[in-house]
């Protein structure tokens, strides 16, 4: 049974042990077996007598000059990562790189960047990384998350330590995918981890609007087909080169080149929804370099 009352009215029936107590007209037994009524309740002011309490402030100011501070955290730490700012484009074209995965239907958030017990390291990016693309179905042997390492030949892989090897031997990679690429959540380590892991772009039939947006802030290229249909030009051994890239522009489609295995290559056009601000993330690494100029750059 469900009913509403006032805090006063159910105090006084708990007190009675039963829902058909009247405190206006039942009594109780006192500890000396008298009977007694319970005293109405006092109203409550409307407002406090006094000025309400403000507490106790416990925020402390920053110094104006913060360059000193140091963020501690625990070297060995799983859950904590302090991250560096990324590196600024070097004003040169992306070439010869292998694909580290071409998608196949939908590819969201959570099958790039999958959440579950991997949020524990939501704040170690380096760890979190390790899941990269572990939801998604691979386009030429439809496995979830395994692929192809186009330098050493080995197949079935996870997709993570692909790209790790592909970063220590200085190989950009970009990522090939299907219709609204990234759509679901707004997971914005779905854009983190390919940029820690070595990725420079990704090619895609079309994007969520969000994930696109993550990925152009994280100083990645996303392109998309100017035919939808070129999608399936792109083989699983290929080499893809993206060049003239000092000569991005809004609206300036860039140029794909596409390296076959059989020696035979071919060009696509790639468009783009980048603004002239935007152009500038990519230049300068990311949306955040604007605000920290990075070491070098």
């Amino acid at each position: 049974m469900n009913f509403i009352g006032s805090p006063e009215i159910v105090t006084a029936m708990a007190l009675a042990g039963r829902l058909s107590f009247n405190p206006l007209t039942d009594t109780l037994t006192g500890g000396d077996g008298k009977p007694f009524r319970l005293d109405p309740p006092k109203p409550a002011p409307e407002v406090p007598a006094s000025d309400f309490d403000r507490g106790h402030s416990s925020y402390v100011a920053p110094p104006e000059d913060g360059s000193g501070i140091e963020l501690a955290v625990d070297p060995n730490s799983e859950r904590l990562q302090l991250l560096q700012p990324w590196g600024a484009w070097d004003g040169e074209d992306f070439l010869d790189m292998p694909i580290l995965m071409k998608t196949r239907g939908k590819t969201t958030t959570d099958h790039i960047s999958p959440a579950g017990p991997w949020l524990r390291y939501r704040g170690h990016l380096d760890k979190f990384s390790d899941n990269v693309l572990m939801g998604a179905t691979n386009a030429y042997t439809n496995e979830a998350g395994k692929g192809l390492n186009l330098l050493t030949g080995e197949r079935g892989q996870s997709i993570a330590p692909i790209a790790r090897y592909y970063k220590a031997h200085g190989r950009k990679w970009v990522i090939v995918g299907d219709h609204n690429y990234g759509e679901g959540s707004s997971r914005e380590h779905a854009a983190l981890s390919p940029r820690l892991l070595g990725g420079v772009a990704v090619i895609a039939r079309s994007f969520a609007r969000i994930h696109e947006s993550n990925l152009k802030k994280q100083g990645l290229l996303a392109l998309t087909f100017s035919d939808p249909a070129h999608y399936d030009r792109i083989r699983e051994d290929d080499r893809v080169s993206l060049v003239d890239l000092n000569d991005l522009a809004a609206g300036k489609p860039v140029a794909c080149l596409i390296n076959h295995a059989d020696g035979t290559s071919e060009t696509l056009w790639l468009n783009h929804s980048y603004g002239a601000s935007q152009i500038e993330w990519f230049k300068r690494g990311s949306a955040l370099n604007l605000f920290h100029e990075p070491a070098g750059a």
